[in-house]
């Protein structure tokens, strides 16, 4: 069997090669990329179906890299790895894993035992794993009253782009009205309310709200600009 690291700090593959070989007897080889662009063309030419993923990486974050090898190869068993539990992270693989697919979420904080449990369940028996910090992020985020449903949340991912509400409402399939009452309740929801005004640009602060919380951060921003760039050449 072999694994495929994707990792740019050398510190970090190091540790994920110890694991991997205390947990798993049955990899053969052990192939390391640095980068999700390195990523993809190593899991290409080697037909890689185990992989373990960071998310955060200069050339070609992992939520790029993962969802371009699950287009070819639906049935790879991705392992992610990260510092961080933002929910934009959660969500942004929520979009991109591949029905009856086997995924995990592990941050880098996890101990060493832990990380070999998730590294057997996912790439030798098929299982989902999440971390238990992601699993507190996600039962703060399930709240009625500050989750963002997927409708909420692809209108604010079009407003941190920059579109006006016309053009989001194109995009979406969506009424003005639909996309205008969307946006209160996001406001609602990231804590922008009438207070504000007129004082502060209610959009601006949404914005500021969902990156301070980590609703959206880089990497995904990044992903939402590729999808839109797509769109907009379809569009035309």
């Amino acid at each position: 069997m072999k694994v495929l690291l994707v990792e740019d700090d050398q510190f970090h593959a190091s540790y994920l090669q110890d694991a991997l070989a205390e947990a798993l007897p049955e990899v053969t080889e052990t192939l390391h990329a640095v980068d999700g662009f390195e990523g993809e063309a190593e899991a290409r030419a080697g037909k890689i179906e185990a992989v373990v993923m960071d998310l955060q990486m200069e050339r070609r974050n992992g939520i790029e890299a993962a969802r371009s090898i699950w287009a070819e190869r639906p049935q790879t068993r991705i392992l992610f790895w990260s510092n961080y539990s933002d929910e934009a992270y959660l969500r942004g693989i929520s979009r991109i894993v591949p029905e009856d697919s086997a995924y995990g979420y592990v941050l880098k904080t996890a101990s060493r035992e832990r990380l070999k449990l998730a590294l057997r369940a996912v790439l030798i028996e098929g299982q989902i794993i999440v971390d238990r910090e992601v699993h507190r992020l996600q039962r703060r985020t399930a709240s009625p009253r500050n989750a963002l449903d997927d409708s909420e949340y692809g209108v604010l991912l079009d407003l941190a782009l920059g579109l006006q509400d016309k053009t989001i409402a194109e995009r979406r399939g969506m009424s003005l009205r639909t996309v205008q009452n969307r946006l209160l309740s996001l406001y609602d929801k990231l804590g922008v309310g009438d207070e504000d005004a007129p004082a502060m640009n209610k959009r601006v602060r949404a914005l500021s709200r969902a990156i301070t919380t980590r609703t959206l951060n880089v990497e995904v921003l990044e992903t939402a600009q590729r999808e839109l760039d797509h769109w907009v050449q379809r569009r035309g």
